[in-house]
């Protein structure tokens, strides 16, 4: 079965991770993927990492979909407009949209205090993680209300409101999530959902090779860190963003954080290698207690606000 076949979605931020996985299992499903980032054959964009979208485009193709690499900086706006003007040219509309951008492994500073950490990077993480974000959505929303219908989906680190353990990559993770929300919001009228979709510990490439491991052997990363035997390939939040993009009653979930782990659950879909892995029962095993989701009563506090109970009617489109 290929509940996306016919469906066109654009990841942005494919080259690895989870936009890659993401990427891979639209294409499982049958969609054609838009595959973006800076890094392509001959030009990486860090130098430090191997993967392109180049290379994320050819696996959507042998998952059974069709993939399409774009060299984008969804930083800079002439580049992000040009990428819509050549989705409206050559498709005609957009289906699905993932904002996977977040700023990239090299700015990360964790176990240091705010007032220790690099500004510039700091800064990079903001632009790359938030607004890049902001303005993807915003030229691809109008693609979407032509024909009234669409799926946003936020990746993030986390279904909580909790920290995470560096500044600025907790005002990123958490700000998507907001974005989200907002989003929702603003779109309450129109068949077009925005939400917010977190993995649990990701089995990225990157995470494999700092684990000294590789997906073959992986299970021997846990003896250098036990919880990563619970650890996930980004090709599960793939396939929860598929069941999303598949799921006729998807809007339900606008403006709201959800978990591979929860998803899985629901939908009745596994990882790649067979597993269901559930990082919120994990931890709570592990750690003798849950931690606290983003719920209902969470999102309580920000609805019924001065702006949307003066103002019902806002915005006028």
């Amino acid at each position: 079965m290929k509940p996306l076949e016919g469906r066109i979605a654009l990841v942005a931020g494919a080259t690895r991770g989870a936009g890659r996985g993401i990427a891979m299992m639209l294409g499982e499903a049958g969609a054609t993927v838009y595959c973006t980032g800076r890094s392509v054959r001959g030009r990486p964009a860090t130098g430090t990492r191997p993967e392109t979208i180049e290379e994320t485009a050819e696996l959507v193709d042998a998952k059974g979909g069709r993939g399409i690499a774009v060299r984008v900086d969804h930083t800079v706006e002439s580049e992000v407009v040009e990428l819509f003007a050549r989705l409206e040219r050559e498709q005609g509309r957009l289906d699905v949209l993932v904002n996977d951008v977040w700023g990239g492994d090299e700015l990360m500073e964790f176990s240091q205090p705010f007032w220790k950490l690099s500004p510039e990077k700091g800064r990079l993480m903001l632009d790359r993680g938030i607004y890049s974000h902001v303005l993807t959505s915003r030229y691809a929303v109008p693609l979407m209300l032509e024909h009234d219908r669409g799926l946003i989906v936020e990746i993030t680190d986390g279904d909580t409101f909790g920290y995470r353990g560096n500044l600025f990559y907790d005002l990123v993770k958490l700000s998507v999530i907001r974005l989200a929300f907002a989003m929702s919001w603003e779109l309450r009228r129109h068949a077009i959902t925005a939400l917010a979709l977190t993995p649990g510990f990701l089995r990225s490439e990157t995470m494999l090779e700092n684990f000294g491991v590789t997906e073959a052997n992986w299970r021997d990363g846990a003896a250098k860190d036990p919880h990563f035997i619970a650890s996930e390939t980004p090709c599960y939040v793939g396939r929860a963003v598929a069941a999303l993009a598949a799921d006729p009653n998807v809007s339900a979930k606008s403006g709201r954080v959800f978990s591979s782990w929860q998803l899985a659950k629901e939908y009745g879909f596994k990882d790649i290698d067979g597993r269901q892995p559930d990082w919120g029962e994990y931890f709570q095993k592990a750690f003798g207690r849950p931690y606290t989701v983003a719920d209902e009563a969470a999102y309580a506090s920000w609805s019924n606000g001065p702006l949307e109970l003066a103002y019902p009617e806002w915005p006028k489109e």
